[in-house]
């Protein structure tokens, strides 16, 4: 295939309503470590990579793949340094999905570690004594938006199932940074020095927090050496007795603390963490561009959307020409409308609701729902699988749900010297969770992803809050196949409820625009939930695409700053293709294989 760069091409579609070109900041170039890794699996030429939201994290997982390790193993060592240096974004206190891909086996497993409600939830969870149901700021920062924590369970029953490195000495690099010291970033010092921020969240309100982020009551500076011994603590204990130290004991006992402790502390106990069990599923793939997509299921909604956008976008463009062009765009918007819609009514934990999953991925659904396109000024709406699939009516049996999803996240990708993948999504929701602080590390705000409000016109919401149950996740881990059936694209960003319209724009761009890693990364955001199509102005052609999508008639907001982290891994045939989102502060790095003389 000839690949048509993204300079040329968007020059010649916009060129009408462009001013002067604007390039993408290239994310950071894929280089090689200094010390080759071996593989014994055969077959495998291209070597490792590790692409994530820090270069002391990608670090650690190199060092796990020059030693020989599963990318499982590298992605324990990577996230457990992500959750000390970018707390802002994920953390031992919060939880991820995790899609792995194992070569040998030719297997593809979730593992499904999402928060989970404590027993002691119902669907009034958020619902004040005066029978109000509580604003989103109120939620987020009381301890009813803590969820049972899912990352070092998942950790560890991933690593049984797949690892290869000792456990103990996945935690080494977390540990000796959270005991010597790491340079605040500016990232997180940004994050800490919002105004705005500042005065909705208590990080500056509580003790141990104010004294942690806030030093003298101004946010740790630029290049201060921070040190956590507690977190260091933590997780030597995880290192030396597995989840099991986290699920129960002292750990637990201040996890319970925190979340108990006012004001508006909620009722999690320590047999909820003890009883916290990972639920291992089946990845949901489909087929667009002769290439297989997969991504995880509910309450993911990355399994149903990703397919959905790019099956729906193929369908619309198929009298297209094959250049890159403005017709394009406005299709990629519409699908994300039309898939955006199904998502927010049909989606949640499907262990609990009824889920349309094979309904909505459904190839004669997607090509009715195709030529379902809103107008550009009309309103988005479900559609009804079961109405189009077998005259059988179903968008009744739950109420409309408009669930916010706040963007504290992070997303990891890597393919090992074997060739096996890991592509996973971590959070702790909002910017620093909750607030709260046990054993030196955030608890997650995991919970505000229920529909608050459980019911609409009478009528359940599908999201709504439950016991024990999971929250709908925005999450959309991914991994893609090609035609062969080998791996393809490793892909995934955090961003809140935007995750969906950034990690579709990776696979739009690569698979259809030809466009290299770095540039579907570097491409202009361009998220369509609901009716306001919201256009990354600020980068490459934003300005212009959002004049396009402005004629045509769309509500456009121009928005800058977008909070995209899209790590991503392309495997071509010469080799391994990597980026790291350039607005944060990732890199993409390799581990070239070594050569037998």
């Amino acid at each position: 295939m000839i690949r048509t760069t993204f300079a040329s091409t968007l020059v010649l579609s916009l060129m009408a309503c462009s001013g002067p070109e604007e390039t993408p900041d290239p994310a950071p170039t894929p280089s090689p470590t200094e010390s080759p890794a071996t593989s014994d699996l055969a077959g495998w030429t291209h070597g490792g990579m590790v692409t994530a939201g820090d270069p002391r994290a990608v670090e650690a997982g190199l060092k796990v793949l020059r030693d020989g390790g599963h990318a499982v193993d590298a992605a324990i060592a990577v996230h457990a340094v992500l959750g000390l240096v970018e707390p802002q974004s994920s953390g031992i206190g919060g939880g991820a999905f995790m899609m792995v891909y194992d070569r040998e086996s030719d297997k593809l497993t979730v593992f499904d570690g999402r928060e989970k409600a404590p027993k002691a939830a119902n669907q009034d969870w958020f619902r004040t004594e005066d029978g109000e149901i509580m604003d989103f700021l109120t939620a987020w920062q009381s301890g009813y938006s803590v969820g049972v924590p899912g990352q070092v369970k998942l950790y560890e029953t991933a690593h049984e199932a797949y690892g290869k490195a000792d456990w103990s000495g996945l935690f080494d690099d977390a540990i000796s940074l959270a005991a010597d010291g790491f340079e605040v970033s500016p990232r997180l010092n940004q994050s800490l020095s919002s105004d705005r921020l500042r005065a909705i969240i208590q990080l500056d309100d509580r003790p141990e927090t104010a004294e942690y982020f806030y030093p003298g009551g101004d946010p740790v500076p630029v290049g201060f050496v921070r040190t956590n011994p507690d977190y260091a603590t933590t997780l030597t204990s995880i290192a030396e007795n597995g989840a099991d130290a986290f699920y129960t004991g002292p750990i637990a006992e201040s996890i319970v603390a925190a979340v108990n402790e006012g004001p508006m502390g909620a009722p999690m106990t320590l047999e909820d963490l003890a009883d916290y069990e990972i639920v291992v599923r089946d990845a949901l793939c489909g087929d667009a561009f002769s290439y297989k997509i997969c991504s995880a299921p509910p309450p993911s909604s990355g399994g149903i959307t990703q397919p959905s956008i790019l099956g729906i976008y193929e369908r619309m463009i198929k009298d297209m020409p094959a250049e890159y062009g403005n017709a394009k765009i406005q299709a990629f918007v519409d699908a994300q409308r039309l898939v955006y819609a199904d998502r927010d009514h049909y989606v949640a934990d499907a262990d609990f609701v009824t889920v349309p999953v094979e309904d909505l991925l459904n190839p004669d659904y997607l090509d009715v729902r195709a030529t379902q396109a809103f107008a550009p000024d009309g309103k988005a709406t479900a559609g009804d699988p079961g109405e189009v699939l077998r005259g059988e009516p179903i968008i009744d049996m739950w109420g409309h749900d408009g669930t916010e999803h706040a963007p504290g996240t992070t997303h990891i990708s890597i393919i090992d010297t074997y060739g096996n993948a890991v592509s996973m999504t971590a959070t702790v929701e909002a910017s620093f969770g909750s607030s709260r602080w046990a054993s030196g590390f955030l608890l997650n705000n995991e919970l505000t992803d229920f529909s608050r409000d459980p019911m609409t016109n009478g009528k359940l919401v599908a999201n709504a809050p439950a016991s024990e149950k999971h929250p709908r996740s925005s999450m959309s881990p991914t991994l893609v196949f090609d035609e062969a059936g080998d791996l393809f694209m490793v892909t995934g960003s955090p961003g809140g409820n935007s995750i969906i319209a950034y990690v579709s724009k990776t696979l739009v761009g690569v698979l259809d625009w030809g466009l290299t890693a770095e540039e579907a990364v570097g491409f202009p955001n361009i998220i369509a939930r609901g009716d306001r199509i919201g256009v990354e102005t600020s980068r490459g052609d934003g300005a212009a695409i959002a004049e396009t999508l402005t004629e045509l008639g769309y509500d456009v907001a121009e928005r800058s700053g977008e909070n995209s982290g899209l790590n991503i891994i392309v495997v071509r045939e010469d080799g391994l293709e990597g980026a790291a989102d350039p607005r944060r502060e990732g890199v993409a790095l390799s581990v070239e294989l070594a050569t037998e003389e």
